[in-house]
């Protein structure tokens, strides 16, 4: 492998979605971080509902931009805030409140979500958040929990309403809908699929997506498709005179 091919290898994919869904999930994730964070503050305090709101905006930013993908479903994000919370909580109970346990705290609620299938990064900085939190946090004690919940939920709800006002399925279910190849007799043998196909399926489907299984075999029988319009244009333009 020379250097260019190498270094070529930091550098990022190109981007195959419009300005205009950069756009909604940006305003999605402004708005949604900005009324779970409001809500909760009226419930439990401003410096209470501050102290969550780095993780609820990275949680945004999933449950917004790349909302397909699996990890930024209903179920990755209250589970995961539930795991991450009990964690914390329990680890700042025995071990204090010390830069170590945060750590722990946040490895202990990977392996617990991975286990209950609900992993959301944006859990692991909520842990170390509780672990090291502020005076008023540390005073709600176990009620911290309904701080927790009250964000994520508020968050969840938002992003359910605005993802599919904006013409975003949400949630994303286990089976997609197939996409319908396209069969001639005179097609000829199934052409392999190009990085052209692939770049032509992902400007269709006009969204960030995180790979999950389901949405990987949409996108390729999406690719197959323009292959095989692109094999029968070849077919066709070889016996034109």
């Amino acid at each position: 492998m020379d250097s260019s091919s190498m270094f070529a290898r930091w550098f990022p994919a190109a981007i195959n979605t419009r300005p205009t869904e950069w756009s909604r999930a940006a305003i999605g994730m402004a708005l949604g971080t900005l009324f779970s964070v409001w809500l909760c503050a009226q419930v439990f305090g401003m410096e209470v509902a501050l102290h969550l709101l780095g993780p609820l905006g990275a949680s945004a930013v999933l449950l917004f931009a790349v909302s397909s993908g699996a990890l930024a479903q209903p179920w990755s994000i209250i589970g995961s805030y539930v795991c991450a919370g009990v964690v914390a909580l329990l680890v700042a109970r025995v071990l204090g409140r010390t830069l170590g346990s945060a750590c722990l705290a946040a490895g202990m609620a990977v392996i617990l979500m991975c286990w209950l299938r609900c992993l959301h990064p944006p859990a692991g900085g909520l842990a170390m958040t509780l672990v090291l939190a502020d005076p008023a946090s540390v005073a709600l004690g176990w009620q911290e929990m309904g701080a927790v919940l009250l964000g994520a939920g508020t968050l969840l709800v938002f992003a359910l309403a605005y993802n599919n006002a904006t013409r975003t399925r949400y949630p994303k279910g286990v089976a997609e809908a197939s996409v319908t190849i396209l069969n001639s007799p005179n097609a000829g043998p199934d052409p392999a699929v190009t990085a052209a196909d692939l770049k032509l399926a992902l400007a269709e489907m006009e969204q960030f997506y995180d790979i999950a299984p389901t949405e990987l075999e949409q996108l390729i029988h999406a690719a197959e498709t323009h292959a095989r319009r692109r094999s029968i244009g070849e077919v066709l333009a070889g016996r034109m005179p």
